[in-house]
């Protein structure tokens, strides 16, 4: 072991050594034989990737003395070494985060025009070139496009899309990619073999994991191992060095979320805090087996970087859960990464119970109430017959019929008198059930008194004289806006239609009442209307039309001193 850090000692000196980038390389390579090599290049890509190294590598390339410039540079010239010791006159590295302003750039474009000392070539070389601001992009258009015929330009960059269009324009672009697992692992084993360390090949594949494609994050890894641990390292190390648990745990928890044991889940996860690990990494490991999990549940097995023994374990517990749990289970767990507060392990055991509940037990309402409800949906229209089933003779009917057949009765009042129990289960429905429009009715002794809401959606049904349709409307009428197929109980229409009330039908059109006039004037336009008439036809399963009108409500204050023997005079309009 040197003094010199591993990423700098086995920083890439020929195009043949540049990791994971084939595609760059290669067309380098054929441009520097056919002697077409570029006045500017844009070398994108994430950091780590050797775009600084292939840019140093290409300015030996071009003024190779031995090759003479057409082909992978001969790293023993003069002009070769002066580069790789950074001594190189003729080749300038400029950062750019550094030297952002105008000025720095007015100083490069004098200095460019002058000729090279030594080398065939002035090469230019400015990383991160991002950072630089628009006054200085701008001010190195004109340089770019055109430089004298003995400079070269190469930007390097992690963040492209800050890059001004026309700088872009003026380069050559390579996109260096992240660099695969694999060619990390073979890359460390190499350097491992001639370092003299000793390492578990499966230390070095999670070392090319946690780097995610960044062949120098991996090699600083690697540093960082070797000068904690010595020459002999294991996997246990890494891990502990990554801060990666490795716990059995994660496993288990997994299984008892696809079990559905929210018990023994809970237990696991205070097992886990309680010996003190890390619980936003067991989440990442948890989070990743779920999707290990999950990618073998989809048929992507290539995807899944693992030994014969876990591959076949993990398939076997795949194999018990469904598709749309562990989607569930992935969501939940992923988004938790920053939910944790004070290593409390709430967050983890919340999204374990909400991903172990039932469907049915996360609506707001009891199960039990819902299926009372949606059975009262289904059986109410029954109960209000249609004007052409009304007997001749009412007078018969009316003796036999139950409170809760009252014709005055809303669907909430039927409702609320189910959920009381206060029809007789085993009450004979009557063949001929009768409903009497009269408001004028005495009601029995014992019905059940409606709630204020339900005293006013009677009031309004008496008075708009509606039948069983606008029963339904009135009663239903936000709720299945609400619900309207295709998205339409989100647009201008369904909320026009929260403002108004249903006040009559005529033949196939629903006349809407509206308070406002805006309201009737938006609702009249062509687009709402249409829209306004598909939720409506979907609800009462029949084709139907939309008129609207205008009607300012009634002053209850006014109603309540008419009541007390007041008399109208006379009215004013605003």
């Amino acid at each position: 072991m040197t003094a010199q850090v591993l990423y700098r000692k086995w920083r890439p000196q020929t195009l043949a050594e540049v990791v994971g980038q084939q595609q760059v390389t290669q067309t380098l390579l054929n441009a520097l034989g056919s002697q077409r090599v570029s006045h500017a290049y844009l070398f994108c890509g994430p950091r780590g990737t050797g775009k600084t190294s292939t840019g140093r590598i290409l300015s030996k390339a071009v003024n190779c003395l031995t090759n003479d410039g057409k082909g992978e540079p001969c790293n023993t010239c003069a002009i070769c070494q002066a580069i790789t010791d950074g001594s190189a006159i003729d080749v300038i590295e400029i950062d750019a985060a550094s030297n952002t302003g105008v000025d720095d750039i007015r100083s490069l474009r004098e200095k460019v025009n002058y000729a090279p000392n030594q080398a065939r070539y002035k090469v230019y070389i400015i990383d991160e070139v991002h950072m630089l601001s628009n006054s200085a992009s701008n001010a190195l258009l004109k340089t770019l496009e055109e430089p004298p015929p003995q400079v070269i330009f190469i930007l390097a960059t992690t963040e492209s899309h800050k890059v001004l269009p026309t700088i872009m324009s003026r380069c050559q672009r390579f996109d260096f990619r992240r660099i695969a697992q694999a060619d990390v692992v073979d890359k460390l084993t190499h350097i491992c073999s001639t370092e003299g360390i000793q390492i578990e090949p499966e230390a070095l594949r999670l070392i090319a994991r946690a780097t995610t494609g960044s062949l120098r994050d991996a090699e600083n890894l690697l540093q960082q191992l070797t000068t904690y641990y010595g020459t002999d390292i294991g996997l246990q190390q890494a891990q502990n060095l990554l801060g990666i648990t490795g716990d059995w745990r994660a496993k288990e928890l997994v299984r008892n979320i696809i079990d559905n044991e929210v018990s023994a889940g809970i237990t696991t996860i205070n097992s886990v805090n309680n010996d003190g690990l890390d619980l936003r990494q067991f989440n990442r490991e948890l989070v990743e087996y779920l999707r290990l999990l999950m990618l073998i549940k989809t048929g992507s097995d290539e995807a899944i970087d693992l030994t014969t023994e876990d591959t076949v374990e993990i398939k076997e517990l795949a194999t018990r859960a469904s598709l749309p749990q562990l989607l569930k289970a992935v969501k939940l767990f992923s988004s938790l990464d920053n939910g944790f507060n004070n290593y409390s392990t709430l967050p983890l055991e919340l999204a374990l119970v909400e991903c172990t509940l039932p469907p049915e037990e996360k609506e707001n309402e009891p199960v039990s109430q819902v299926k009372t409800k949606e059975d009262n949906k289904e059986t109410i229209p029954s109960t209000i017959p249609t004007p052409k089933q009304q007997p001749a003779n009412p007078e018969p009917v009316k003796q036999a019929v139950e409170p809760v057949k009252q014709p005055n009765k809303t669907e909430t009042a039927l409702i609320k008198q189910q959920e009381a129990n206060e029809i007789a289960p085993s009450s004979p429905v009557q063949p001929e059930p009768a409903v009497q429009s009269e408001a004028t009715e005495t009601e029995p002794a014992n019905s059940l008194e409606p709630e204020p809401e339900t005293r006013d959606t009677d009031k309004q049904l008496e008075k708009t004289g509606t039948t069983d349709e606008i029963a339904r409307l009135v009663t239903n009428w936000r709720q299945f806006i609400k619900d309207a197929p295709d998205g339409l109980g989100r647009t201008p229409a369904a909320a026009l239609l929260r403002s108004a009330k249903p006040k009559t039908m005529e033949a196939d059109t629903l006349v809407l009442s509206f308070k406002f006039p805006l309201h009737k004037e938006n609702m009249e336009k062509i687009e709402n209307q249409k829209m306004a008439e598909q939720i409506i036809s979907h609800f009462l399963g029949r084709s139907c039309r939309v008129r609207c009108v205008c009607e300012k409500e009634d002053n209850h204050l006014v109603e309540a001193v008419l009541k007390m023997g007041a008399q109208i005079i006379g009215t004013e309009e605003k």
